[in-house]
């Protein structure tokens, strides 16, 4: 078959037809007209755009370009609210990657501007948006405009917080309060943006403020000397003692965290700045309730709420507190402290002694439900009657003993021993050990008794008169030697006193301590208790009755000699002159001259 030839249309335009009908100069000016409706970006550039659209893993992202950009979702966590139409700054990584998709980063656009954000909005001061990351030592770290700041815990909130990971993941307004340039610190607060808000509420708050005024409260800490309530962007403290009537040992038996009471208005400075406030006032003061029977002499019953070095406190109903002061503890003198006698808790018996209804006090006494040791002092402990003591205290002048509890007396240092030179009690005795006493006078207006020991013996003086007589000599031995002389031990446990002269032996040394020698009693005071001795005395009056003799031989022998005519004369004045010891002396010279 023969091929028919056709020849091409004379002017056809093939260009226009591959383009759809349009030319290549129609083509061009439409795809400048495109062009000039998209934005011109470039790698590496932060611009805003609008948020078309969000799934669990992406968010795309308009900027006007010819394709909406991408970016992973994780970097909005700090902003869970985002939605649609949002506008947020990216920063363009890539304009096409391998698929043609425009590439884009929320978060380096964050970072490349939040330094400068940081400060404008600390100049400025603008309260701004954070992410709170995670908990850190002494606060938290926050998230914002990409930038890491530390919230202080003392600034989260104005009131204390107790956990801190309740604050994780959620986005709050903060303030931004300190910037350390040179490290790139921030500091934001939380508790100051809470501050500028109660401050108005404050300021109303206060203004209505009236003395017994009768609020609705917060607990809001709780410290061991009372409690503070908030009442509403104004704090006021309940005092510890404000709390309940009766005693309060800790202000969390009354009250607990977060609780919400009502309180009364006590008192407030004039700014206003410190307000007391009560709790107890709300209610009825328990002595109002007390009965109206009570009197003085009633017993009662109740339990030691408090103790004191000087007594004990004694709650007898709730809020009504009596005082066991510790000399109404016993009727001994010997107190010293009232845990002698009670202790925190425990249930006692009194009884009133004094009763002020007007005051709100109350004075109470134990030892009041046992009879009085001195009512019948004369029946009981008459005098020159024998009794078994306890050393209690000593004193340079004697022994205070106890005869029983309540009962004391006085044993003078002068009546512990009839023939012991007692200088101290200690020396006789010792605290806490019995002695024997006898009464000997009672004083019981001041409640005290005169005693004695050594009166439990005969008095040994009497016999001591008729063996250490005025001449005698005994045996005796150097105990003590003092500056004045020394104490003589002698038979019969009496002791004597030589002076230093009469401690001369006859080689003319000392007597020394602890020294056998006969002594001659030179004075003896019965009045007294008193023996003066001498050894010196026994070989001194040997040489000198010696000596006398010798003279009294010459004189005779003299006189022998003498002519008759002379002798009657001599006689008579040797006569006259004669005394006692010239004819003890003459008496030895008979004698000497017999032998």
């Amino acid at each position: 078959m023969a091929i028919k030839e056709i020849n091409p249309l004379e002017g056809f335009d093939w260009e226009a037809f591959e383009n759809d009908g349009v030319s290549a100069a129609e083509k061009q000016a439409q795809e400048e007209a495109y062009a000039a409706t998209l934005n011109n970006v470039n790698d590496n550039e932060v611009v805003d755009g609008t948020v078309e659209a969000i799934n669990d893993r992406e968010v795309f992202v308009n900027i006007g370009y010819k394709s909406a950009g991408v970016i992973a979702k994780s970097e909005f966590r700090y902003c869970p609210e985002l939605a649609v139409g949002d506008t947020v700054e990216v920063y363009i990584e890539s304009q096409e990657d391998k698929k043609g998709q425009l590439i884009l980063s929320h978060k380096k656009a964050r970072q490349s501007r939040s330094w400068e954000r940081v400060n404008a909005a600390l100049d400025n001061n603008e309260i701004v948006k954070g992410f709170v990351k995670c908990r850190t030592k002494g606060g938290m770290i926050v998230d914002v405009f990409g930038t890491e700041a530390f919230l202080p815990g003392s600034q989260i909130d104005v009131k204390p917080i107790r956990d801190y990971d309740t604050f994780v993941g959620k986005t709050m307004e903060f303030k931004i309060v300190k910037i350390n340039q040179e490290f790139r610190n921030v500091v934001v607060s939380h508790k100051a943006l809470i501050e500028a808000e109660l401050e108005e509420q404050k300021k109303q708050i206060i203004s209505k403020l009236e003395k017994g005024q009768i609020l609705e409260g917060t607990v809001k800490n709780i410290t061991s000397y009372g409690v503070f309530i908030d009442l509403g962007g104004v704090d006021g403290l309940i005092h510890i003692t404000d709390l309940s009537w009766g005693r309060v040992s800790d202000p969390k038996e009354v009250v607990a965290l977060d609780q919400k009471i009502n309180v009364v208005i006590l008192d407030f400075d004039d700014e206003k700045k410190r307000i007391a406030l009560g709790l107890k006032q709300l209610t009825p003061h328990p002595w109002d309730a007390l009965d109206s029977e009570l009197k003085v002499g009633d017993k009662v019953t109740g339990k030691v709420v408090v103790m004191a070095d000087y007594g004990a406190f004694i709650e007898i109903a709730p809020g009504v507190e009596g005082l066991i002061h510790v000399s109404e503890m016993s009727w001994s003198a010997h107190l010293h402290s009232a845990q002698d006698f009670l202790k925190v808790g425990d249930e006692v018996e009194a009884v009133v002694i004094t009763l002020d209804r007007e005051e709100r006090k109350m004075s109470l006494g134990i030892k009041q439900l046992k009879e009085d040791p001195w009512e019948n002092i004369e029946t009981k402990y008459p005098v020159g009657s024998q009794h078994t003591a306890k050393v209690r205290n000593f004193t340079n002048f004697g022994v205070f003993v106890e005869v029983e509890e309540g009962v004391d007396g006085l044993i003078h240092i002068s009546d512990l021993s009839w023939t012991k030179k007692v200088k101290h009690p200690s020396e006789f005795t010792k605290i806490g050990e019995p002695i024997e006493v006898q009464v000997l006078d009672i004083d019981k207006e001041n409640r005290r008794l005169s005693l004695g020991h050594k009166q439990l013996e005969d008095n040994p003086w009497d016999n001591f008169e008729t063996i250490f007589t005025q001449g005698s000599v005994h045996e005796g031995k150097v105990t003590e030697v003092l500056d004045k002389g020394a104490v003589i031990a002698l038979e019969q446990g009496v002791e004597g006193f030589a002076t230093p002269k009469h401690l001369v032996k006859e080689d003319g040394s000392q007597a020394q301590l602890g020294e056998t020698l006969e002594f001659k009693v030179i004075e003896f005071n019965k009045d007294a208790k008193r023996i003066i001795l001498s050894h010196s005395r026994i070989f001194e009056d040997v040489a000198r009755e010696e000596a006398r003799a010798e003279k009294k031989a010459k004189a005779a022998e003299k006189k022998a000699a003498r002519p008759a005519k002379e002798a009657a004369p001599a006689i008579k004045n040797v006569a006259a002159s004669t005394t006692l010891g010239d004819l003890d002396a003459l008496a030895a010279l008979k004698a000497s001259m017999e032998k």
